[in-house]
């Protein structure tokens, strides 16, 4: 059976000629009648259509016509109805984020790679660390920090020397951004379950922002991060080059 495809595509010249070309053969359908939708552009694009399509519950496949295409297959016009018949699914649940800014507003974003928290300012920023409503770290002397899910692990995180995680695996990574004190801490493996505080000290001094999948908060006071259980992202993915596969070679490389 031809499945009926939804063509979307970021603005890079690339991608637009791509969406031209492949409309063109195997035609176009709105997004809420596809059986998949086809994103072309880079990992930023993939990121972008699958927050935006999250109420579908329709899988996405991505063709690569950005830089790094962590999250996307090879683009290829020749063949793709045989491909997306083969494609193996993979689902992920997204981090959600609650944050309160200085101004007193309180702030709500989902982010399927990380959270992180910036310092703002010259100063290093000063981070209390809670796990589950206890306390953990009573002080963080760093640049940032960040918790990031099994599929963005690869991103950022692993930017900032923390552990790539398994797909599928039921754990957060948390991990210091350039930490001060204690010295050289890099993070923690946490439960996938557990909801994650930090509070900012001296928030005056030491301005920190918040930022969710490149939704930002600025001036922020205390964040709360946990996976998001009632959300799922399905990403599809050519046989043998699944997240599990990609992984893997992020780590022999």
């Amino acid at each position: 059976m031809t499945r009926k495809i939804a063509f979307v595509a970021s603005d890079a010249p690339t991608a637009q000629s791509a969406l031209e070309a492949l409309t063109l053969r195997f035609g176009q359908v709105p997004e809420a009648e596809a059986d998949v939708i086809v994103a072309l552009g880079g990992d930023g694009f993939m990121l972008h259509t699958l927050h935006r399509t999250q109420n579908l519950d329709i899988p996405v496949y991505g063709m690569n016509r950005g830089t790094v295409g962590f999250l996307m297959n090879e683009y290829s016009e020749d063949d793709l109805p045989e491909r997306l018949e083969s494609a193996v699914e993979e689902v992920i649940n997204p981090l959600s984020m609650r944050a309160e800014s200085r101004d007193g507003k309180i702030h709500t974003a989902l982010a399927i790679n990380e959270v992180s928290l910036l310092r703002a300012g010259p100063q290093a920023a000063k981070l209390r660390i809670s796990i589950d409503g206890r306390l953990r770290m009573q002080e963080l002397v760093c640049d940032g920090a960040l918790v990031a899910t099994p599929a963005g692990s690869t991103a950022y995180n692993n930017s900032a020397h923390g552990p790539i995680l398994p797909i599928g695996s039921d754990v957060l990574a948390l991990t210091a951004v350039a930490a001060f004190r204690p010295r050289r801490w890099r993070g923690a493996l946490l439960p996938k379950a557990a909801v994650v505080r930090f509070d900012v000290i001296e928030p005056d001094k030491r301005p920190v922002m918040a930022d969710a999948d490149s939704r930002w908060v600025e001036d922020v006071l205390w964040v709360e991060i946990k996976s998001e259980a009632s959300i799922s992202h399905r990403i599809l993915f050519d046989p043998g080059h699944g997240l599990e596969e990609r992984l893997l070679r992020e780590q022999f490389t």
